[in-house]
């Protein structure tokens, strides 16, 4: 596992951001589409006449791990994980956001493991 980054670390943050539903979704999108460009797909709700595009939803896709996350309802968020083999996923489980959260903190801690750009960015990601 690299310097300074655990799971345990990085799993404590994302649930610190989890605290408040209504952001949790915006500064996750934020935080990982900077870190993982090309991996983080993020779903905006749009019309041209509004200020803002609030975040709908977001998916991750980390080797054969593929997360998914979006507002339900306002404050209440669905979480998703997959696993792919050769681009077909073969089994989608829902599950709570913490659950999610824990297997989302050990994919992008095994992705940093495997490349030092992907290190540096998720290291980015706890500051």
């Amino acid at each position: 596992m690299p310097d300074g980054l655990s799971f345990d670390l990085l799993a404590g943050a994302l649930r610190a951001d989890a605290q408040d539903n209504a952001t949790f979704l915006e500064v996750l999108a934020a935080k990982l589409e900077d870190a993982l460009p090309g991996r983080v797909q993020v779903h905006r709700a749009g019309g041209m006449l509004r200020k803002t595009h609030p975040v709908t939803a977001m998916d991750v896709e980390l080797g054969e791990d593929r997360f998914h996350i979006s507002a339900a309802a306002p404050g209440q968020l669905e979480t998703r994980h997959s696993r792919a083999v050769r681009g077909i996923v073969l089994k989608s489980d829902a599950m709570d956001l913490a659950a999610w959260i824990d297997i989302l903190s050990r994919a992008l801690v095994a992705e940093a493991a495997r490349s030092e750009h992907d290190r540096a960015a998720l290291e980015r990601l706890l500051q």
